[in-house]
C-alpha cells in the first residue's frame, strides 16, 4: 500500500536542544537553564546554552531541509523568549524571531508544525508558584498560546500544545531526572493533571480565534510487556500501561482517568484530591483535529512490592538496542497503532517522533556512516505503511532528531540527528541517513530499500 499522496514527511527539533543564546533579545530563565547548571544533573556538566547556535545558524539549516526535501519541519516557541516571567510583558524580539522562522519556511515550501510547550517552562513561574504544580500556571500557559496564535497563527497550519506531558510531570516532578528536578509524586500528578487543563484552555482560545490550522498534543506511547508469564507480572503491566498511556489516553479521549491508576495514586497519598475541579474532564476532552505519537520502545514491567508495584526496563538480555539501551522494537510500534484503533475513536495520527540514538561521527571521507540508524527507519517506515492497510488514518511521519542535540539529562553524547553536529565548530554534516531519507520524501516512500 503506498503512502498517500499528501503524506506529510518531516523531522523535528525542540527549542532548548538546539536554539541556544539564552540569554539574549530578552529570554528569560527557563526551568532547563536552571537546572542544567546543577551540578549533577546533566553527563559531563553539559548545558543547552549553546546548543547547535540554531538561534543564530537557522537560516542555513532551513536551506538544509529544503536540499534534504523536508515536506514539514516541528519546532517548538521557548515559552521565556515570549514572556521572559511567564507572562505579563511581551518579548517582542523573541517573538519576532518565531515568525522570520515560520514566514522563511513557508518560503522555502516546507510546512511548520509548531509546539508550544517542550518542557522549558519559565524559571520565574516556578520559583513563584510551583511550576506545573499549580493551576495558575495551566492560565498562563493559555495567555502565552493566546499571543503565539495570534501572532503566527494565520501562517501556521498545525499545532501541537504539548510535547509528552507524562515525561514532563513524571520525570520531572516524581524521578527528579528532569528539570524541574523534584521528587514527589503528588506533584507529578497534579503537574499532570494541570498540564491537560492547559492543554484544553488553549485549546479553547484557539477555537474562539476562529483560524484556519489544526491542533492536537503530542504523547510519548510505549508499549507495556509483561517481563516474565505470571498474573502478578501481567498486572503490573496494565498499571505500567495506565502510568505511561492511559493517564493521559483516557481523560483526553473518554473524559475520565483509569479507575486502576487513580486507586494506585489515592493509595500512596498522591491522589488528585482538589486539584480536579468540576468541568477539567469535559474541557480536557473537548475533541481535538489530531494526535500527535511520539514512538521509541516497548517497556518490560514486573511486579515489586515497594515503589509503584512495578520495575521496568527498556530491553532485555540480547536485545539490539540504541545509543540510549533503549529496544529497537519497530513491531511494538505497530502493536500501539492497533491499540489506538481498537480502545479509542477514530482521529488523524502524526507520527510526531520516531528515531535512534549513536555515536557516529565523521569518517575520514567526510560522511557519516549511520547505517544502523537506515535499518532502524526502513523497518518503522515499513511498520507505518501496514498500518495505513490495516486502517490508521496516519496522516506524516516526523524523524528525530533533524540534528543532533542536547539530549536533556545525558547532555551531548546521544546522536539522534539524521545531520551530524559538530559542537566545537558548529558544522553541519548530513548523515547517510538524511540522504537517505530525502529519497523516501522524493518517492514518498515507494521504495523503502
Amino acid at each position: 500500500m503506498p503512502f498517500p499522496a499528501d503524506f506529510l514527511w518531516g523531522a523535528a527539533t525542540a527549542s532548548y536542544q538546539i536554539e541556544g543564546a539564552v540569554t539574549e533579545d530578552g529570554r528569560g530563565e527557563s526551568i532547563w537553564d536552571r537546572f542544567s547548571h546543577t551540578p549533577g544533573t546533566i553527563e559531563n556538566g553539559d548545558t543547552g546554552d549553546v546548543a547547535c547556535d540554531h538561534y543564530h545558524r537557522w537560516p542555513e539549516d532551513l536551506d538544509l531541509m529544503r536540499e534534504l526535501g523536508l515536506k514539514a519541519y516541528r519546532f517548538s516557541v521557548a515559552w521565556p523568549r515570549i514572556f521572559p516571567e511567564g507572562g505579563g510583558t511581551l518579548n517582542q524580539r523573541g517573538l519576532d524571531f518565531y515568525a522570520r522562522l515560520v514566514d522563511e519556511l513557508l518560503g522555502r515550501d516546507i510546512t511548520p508544525v509548531v509546539t508550544l510547550y517542550h518542557w522549558d517552562l519559565p524559571q520565574a513561574l516556578e520559583t513563584r508558584l510551583g511550576g506545573w504544580t499549580a493551576r495558575e500556571t495551566a492560565e498562563r500557559f493559555a495567555d502565552y498560546a493566546a499571543t503565539v496564535f495570534g501572532a503566527l497563527g494565520d501562517r501556521v497550519p498545525q499545532w501541537v500544545t504539548l510535547n509528552e506531558p507524562w515525561v514532563a510531570a513524571f520525570i520531572g516532578y516524581q524521578t527528579g531526572r528532569h528539570a524541574p528536578g523534584h521528587t514527589d509524586l503528588r506533584k507529578a500528578v497534579r503537574a499532570a493533571h494541570h498540564m491537560l487543563v492547559g492543554h484544553a484552555r488553549a485549546v479553547q482560545v484557539y477555537r474562539s480565534l476562529g483560524l484556519p490550522g489544526k491542533i492536537g498534543i503530542t504523547l510519548d506511547l510505549q508499549v507495556a510487556t509483561p517481563d516474565g508469564d505470571s498474573d502478578e507480572n501481567r498486572r503490573a503491566a496494565e498499571l505500567g500501561d495506565g502510568y505511561t498511556n492511559r493517564w493521559f489516553l483516557d481523560p483526553l479521549f473518554h473524559a475520565r482517568y483509569p479507575a486502576d491508576v487513580e486507586a494506585l495514586f489515592d493509595d500512596r497519598g498522591a491522589g488528585l484530591g482538589d486539584a480536579l475541579e468540576p468541568g477539567d474532564l469535559p474541557a480536557i476532552a473537548a475533541p481535538l483535529d489530531f494526535l500527535g505519537m511520539n514512538f521509541y520502545m516497548r517497556r518490560w514491567y514486573r511486579a515489586v512490592p515497594d515503589g509503584l508495584g512495578f520495575s521496568e526496563r527498556l530491553a532485555r538480555e540480547g536485545d539490539d538496542t540504541t545509543e540510549m539501551g533503549w529496544g529497537i522494537v519497530p513491531d511494538a510500534m505497530g502493536e500501539q497503532l492497533a491499540r489506538l484503533r481498537a480502545d479509542y475513536p477514530p482521529i488523524p495520527l502524526y507520527i510526531t517522533e520516531n528515531g535512534m540514538a549513536d555515536r557516529e561521527g565523521v569518517g575520514a571521507d567526510g560522511r557519516v556512516h549511520d547505517t544502523r540508524r537506515i535499518d532502524y527507519l526502513r523497518r518503522h517506515f515499513a511498520v507505518a505503511e501496514e498500518a495505513l492497510a490495516a486502517g490508521t488514518d496516519l496522516r506524516g511521519y516526523f524523524v528525530w532528531s533533524f540534528m543532533d542535540n542536547f539530549e536533556w539529562g545525558f547532555g551531548y553524547r546521544p546522536r539522534f540527528g539524521i545531520v551530524h553536529v559538530d559542537f566545537e565548530t558548529q558544522a553541519r554534516t548530513p548523515k547517510d541517513s538524511a540522504r537517505w531519507y530525502a529519497g523516501v520524501i522524493r518517492t514518498n516512500g515507494a521504495d523503502l530499500g
